[in-house]
C-alpha cells in the first residue's frame, strides 16, 4: 500500500512518515506542488504546516486539484485538516491557540478512526487557526474546550481530518488512529 505524506511545511512531517512506515506502509514524503499524475498513491496524508488559511483563499499547492480528481483515502492533519474544512465549505478561523496537551472529547467513538479508544484523550496540538464549523454534511468526530472540530469525517468519501497531531508520542492513541486509517485504506 502506497501512502504519500504531503509536506505542507509541518515540523512533524517526518514523524508522520515514520509512523506510517513502522506500521508497514510504503510511504514517501512529497511536496504539495507534486502534479497529480506523479502521486501514484493508494492514500494521502496531508501534513500540518505553519501556513494560516484563516480569511484567505490561499491554495495549498496542488492539493485542491488532487482532492477533486482522485478518489483515495485522505487524512488531513492540522493545516491539512483546516484545508479540508475550507475546501469543502466549512469555516476556518483564528481561534484560541492550542500548544501542547489538550483534552479531547471523542463525540463519535464508533467511528473507525477512534474505534476502541477512550471517549477522552490527551492529544498534542500546535495551532492558532481551527475549523470552527465543519463542512455541510460532515460529522464532527471530536472536540476540545477551545476547538469545536478537533476531528471530522466526510459524509460519503474516505476523507478525514484531525486538528491535533496523532504522530506525536504525547497523543494518546495516536498510533492507533494511523493504524485505523490504514485499515480503511486496505478496505
Amino acid at each position: 500500500m502506497k501512502v504519500r505524506v504531503i509536506d505542507n511545511g509541518g515540523q512533524w512531517t517526518h514523524r508522520e512518515w515514520r509512523v506510517l512506515r513502522d506500521l508497514g506502509a510504503d510511504t514517501t514524503i512529497l511536496p504539495n506542488t507534486t502534479p497529480v499524475a506523479a502521486l501514484d498513491a493508494d492514500a494521502i496524508v496531508l501534513s500540518g504546516g505553519a501556513l494560516s488559511l484563516e480569511g484567505t483563499e490561499s491554495p495549498l499547492g496542488e492539493v485542491a486539484g488532487w482532492i477533486d480528481t482522485i478518489d483515495v483515502p485522505v487524512l488531513g492533519i492540522c493545516v491539512g485538516h483546516q484545508f479540508l474544512g475550507r475546501h469543502f465549505g466549512g469555516r476556518v478561523v483564528r481561534g484560541d491557540p492550542e500548544f501542547g496537551a489538550v483534552e479531547l472529547t471523542v463525540d463519535r467513538p464508533e467511528h473507525p478512526l477512534f474505534a476502541g479508544l477512550p471517549d477522552h484523550l490527551r492529544a498534542w496540538a500546535n495551532h492558532n487557526d481551527h475549523v470552527l464549523v465543519a463542512p455541510p454534511g460532515w460529522a464532527t468526530l471530536a472536540h476540545s474546550p477551545s476547538c469545536p472540530v478537533q476531528a471530522m469525517a466526510h459524509p460519503t468519501r474516505p476523507i478525514w481530518g484531525v486538528q491535533f497531531h496523532p504522530e506525536v508520542e504525547h497523543t494518546e492513541g495516536g498510533r492507533d488512529i494511523f493504524r485505523h486509517f490504514l485499515d480503511q485504506v486496505r478496505r
